[in-house]
């Protein structure tokens, strides 16, 4: 027997896992977006770039590049 509790639970679990993959996407995207942006500009902007931006997500960056447009 389904009560109006269990289908309350399964809609609360349907929308977090919605927004969940949501959020996943979007930072998906924006890392996307910056690795083009990084291989557009010349080398040396390109480094300046990745120095300011947090250690982490500089060598994130840098490995994308590395991958996908062998820089």
């Amino acid at each position: 027997m389904i009560t109006e509790r269990d289908i309350t639970v399964w809609i609360i679990s349907a929308l977090l896992a919605t927004g969940i993959g949501w959020s996943r996407y979007a930072k998906w995207k924006t890392h996307d977006k910056i690795v083009r942006e990084l291989a557009a500009m010349d080398p040396d902007r390109r480094e300046k770039m990745l120095s300011r931006m947090n250690p982490k997500l500089a060598m994130e960056m840098r490995e994308q590049l590395m991958k996908r447009f062998r820089m």
